[in-house]
């Protein structure tokens, strides 16, 4: 499962419309307002890093409000097994 977290930035006063769009889209599993440069963070869910790249493009951008995205992904960090 990749994980992928959304910052979403709005056009000015569509934040309440924007924020139920985003409620109703189901790979988005987490959904926080933020105050600052960004209007929400959403955490999405997705098999593939290039599927979050689908939901991002396909669902949130497409959204009337959303003016703005910064996606960051997740990555693994493997430990080194060679005992050195």
């Amino acid at each position: 499962m990749a994980i992928g977290f959304v910052l979403v930035t709005v056009a000015p006063a569509s934040e309440h419309d924007v924020y139920d769009k985003l409620l109703k889209i189901d790979e988005i599993t987490e959904l926080y307002p933020l105050f600052g440069q960004y209007d929400f963070i959403a955490r999405v869910e997705a098999p593939t890093p290039t599927e979050i790249g689908g939901i991002v493009v396909n669902k949130i951008r497409a959204l009337d409000g959303v003016a703005d995205t910064k996606t960051l992904t997740t990555a693994s960090i493997d430990r080194d097994t060679t005992g050195e």
